[in-house]
């Protein structure tokens, strides 16, 4: 991070890092000092101060400036803080959700999910949707969409059931190199013990639910929610009869897919023809 650059200018990681470097300094500890307490490389704690760490720090960075520095949960809640801060508003509760859940049941119609969308994928969708935003604040969408990977990190990750409708496969996204690296991604994430993934293919006729995407979220020790979304925003439902109405139509549409075997098939006849 250029030393010159006015706050007000940092993107969210950036500022992060610069009051880790504060603290760090204010307590006359070195970078190392700081990675060993933390549980870190030397190398690491550079990255973070320069915000320069994607897509970002560690919890366990986070907690371990916390145990450091003693500042309670500062910056563990900061590091949250940024999560939801680049995200809407109306998105946090499904992205809190999200964080919890056993079971992800996934329907998507037209775009690749966000949670399995390449950073060139999401760059391209950010753009066309706010075409005011600057590439800072651009940029700052995409790193906290490749931020919710991390939920795949942990120790019991969830089971990620998705099925994409051949439109999303088919509907070009920036370009056809774009939509190249998307589809590599798919095929990678398919090999993933936790994802199951399968298409949707035109030939399949019209979907239950209207073509619609829903996502379903089954929990451990809390009811299943659905979770739609509009133009205007999403909405969170947990009423029985709603939530069961759509696992019928994922049953529905799980039936109408192809096998993931006869997916990941498709999908490697259409990067063959993105590449030509």
């Amino acid at each position: 991070m250029d030393e010159t650059t006015p706050p007000q200018h940092l993107n969210p990681l950036q500022r992060f890092g610069a009051d880790i470097k504060q603290v760090r300094l204010a307590r006359k500890l070195t970078q190392k000092q700081l990675g060993r307490a933390a549980g870190y490389s030397e190398a690491y704690v550079s990255r973070v101060e320069a915000g320069k760490l994607l897509p970002r720090p560690s919890d366990k960075f986070a907690k371990g400036c916390d145990v450091a520095f003693g500042t309670g949960k500062l910056f563990t809640d900061l590091l949250h803080r940024i999560d939801e801060g680049d995200h809407p508003s109306w998105f946090v509760p499904y992205l809190n959700l999200e964080k919890k859940a056993s079971r992800i049941l996934d329907f998507s119609a037209n775009l690749v999910k966000g949670i399995l969308q390449t950073e060139d994928y999401a760059r391209a969708i950010f753009r066309i949707s706010n075409p005011q935003a600057s590439s800072e604040a651009i940029e700052g969408k995409v790193a906290a969409r490749i931020r919710r990977r991390n939920v795949f990190e942990r120790e019991d990750p969830p089971l990620f059931w998705i099925i994409l409708h051949e439109s999303c496969l088919r509907t070009v996204v920036g370009c056809d190199e774009v939509m190249a690296g998307q589809l590599e991604y798919l095929l990678k994430a398919a090999t993933s013990p936790c994802i199951k993934l399968q298409v949707l293919p035109f030939s399949g006729g019209a979907p239950a639910a209207h073509a619609k995407p829903f996502t379903v979220l089954r929990f451990t020790d809390s009811p299943t929610v659905l979770y739609t979304e509009s133009r205007v925003g999403g909405r969170m439902h947990d009423s029985a009869q709603t939530v069961d109405a759509a696992l019928d139509d994922y049953d529905l549409l799980r039936a109408h897919a192809l096998s993931p075997d006869g997916s990941v098939t498709l999908i490697r006849t259409l990067l063959k023809e993105y590449r030509e």
